[in-house]
């Protein structure tokens, strides 16, 4: 059943991907006025070309690790991301071209077309820079009853790093140095810390020994980690210093730290259903929900749960998904939501999927004072 789901979604994916190509070729040509056969020919075999180079070089990047194949794939994920903005580029040109015939005047298209292509280009610049270029978030959650020797303790989120071909040690290894300066005395590792691709497992998990935290590092499993085989990243967990959580309950000096794994292939899990059933392990006390979905955030809210962290929705990533991921997660998408003695926190993430690019918000470690 999951390998026809894949299939679907392979084959939605390039019919979507293929029309937008062709309608960013047939604008070209039409905006720039050629008529050589040859330009055209070469200019057609791209449409059919480009689209396929991501879902290459991401089976290539699971198949061989090397220099070239992380440059291929780093430039097909570019591409990918910069399609978005030259699909927008050629629609408002368009849109141009539709307003100056209503009104009867004359536009140069090479210019404008020109222009817009530019601007796409220095979005999708500053896009990268944004996604290699975390920032840290500051923010506060009220937890009842919480103990003394709580308050006014910070904890680090880090979500959605996706560590893999492009994004990778030398990356890491700055996020932990900020972690590490604002001394937080709990991190929690909200899903999807490795990419699909897989790259050196060992090596990526060895890099949390360096955070340092009094009370510990914490992990709940994403989707990306289901797609690598769960098992297999929770060997490579297992020599490292952090505490994965599998549907689990544990106590730090008073506080609850419930911990939920995303679902394996196959498997169906209703989190909030799981929460009622060990409800008496932590109702009517302080208590942190790691998740990685926010899906059914308002299910979760009525069982007792004081934070929940969760992940996965990126804020859309690339402008304009994030209006996307709004509707999609019924206005979970991003940032902190309260609601009586329940708090959830959404992070856009540390890291980018795809795309090294993120022009949709910014590309965070989330550091929450208790209070």
């Amino acid at each position: 059943m999951i390998n026809i789901r894949i299939i679907v979604f392979l084959i939605f994916f390039l019919l979507v991907i293929f029309s937008a190509h062709y309608f960013i070729y047939f604008s070209v040509v039409r905006f720039f006025s050629i008529t050589s056969p040859f330009c055209k020919n070469i200019l057609l075999a791209l449409v059919f070309l480009l689209p396929l180079a991501f879902i290459l070089s991401s089976f290539l990047t699971r198949w061989q690790e090397f220099f070239l194949i992380r440059v291929f794939y780093f430039l097909s994920g570019y591409w990918l991301g910069l399609v978005a903005y030259l699909l927008m580029a050629v629609s408002a040109v368009w849109l141009m071209v539709l307003i100056s015939k209503v009104f009867g005047f004359n536009i140069n298209t090479v210019v404008l077309t020109a222009s817009f292509f530019i601007l796409a280009l220095i979005i999708s610049f500053y896009g990268i820079y944004n996604a290699l270029n975390p920032r840290i978030k500051n923010i506060s959650v009220i937890i009842p009853g919480l103990a003394d020797n709580w308050q006014g303790k910070k904890i680090v989120q880090i979500s959605d790093a996706h560590l893999g071909s492009i994004l990778s040690t030398g990356f890491m290894r700055a996020v932990i140095e900020k972690v590490n300066s604002i001394e937080p005395k709990m991190v929690l590792i909200t899903g999807d810390f490795f990419d699909s691709a897989d790259g050196n497992i060992d090596t990526l998990a060895k890099l949390l020994n360096d955070i340092k935290a009094e009370a510990g590092v914490f992990f709940v499993t994403g989707n990306h980690e289901t797609y690598l085989g769960a098992e297999k990243v929770l060997a490579a967990l297992e020599k490292t210093k952090v505490r994965v959580l599998r549907d689990e309950i544990i106590e730090i000096d008073g506080l609850k730290l419930i911990g939920v794994g995303y679902p394996e292939r196959d498997e169906s899990k209703d989190v909030a259903v799981w929460l009622e059933s060990v409800k008496e392990q932590f109702y009517g006390r302080p208590n942190i929900l790691l998740y990685h979905s926010p899906a059914n955030a308002e299910e979760i809210r009525k069982k007792g749960i004081n934070l929940q962290l969760s992940g996965h929705t990126h804020k859309g990533q690339i402008f304009p998904f994030g209006y996307i991921a709004k509707i999609v997660y019924r206005g979970y998408d991003y940032g902190l939501h309260q609601t009586g003695d329940y708090s959830i926190y959404i992070s856009s993430g540390v890291g980018v999927w795809g795309p090294t690019m993120r022009t949709e918000g910014r590309s965070e470690i989330v550091v929450i004072t208790l209070e």
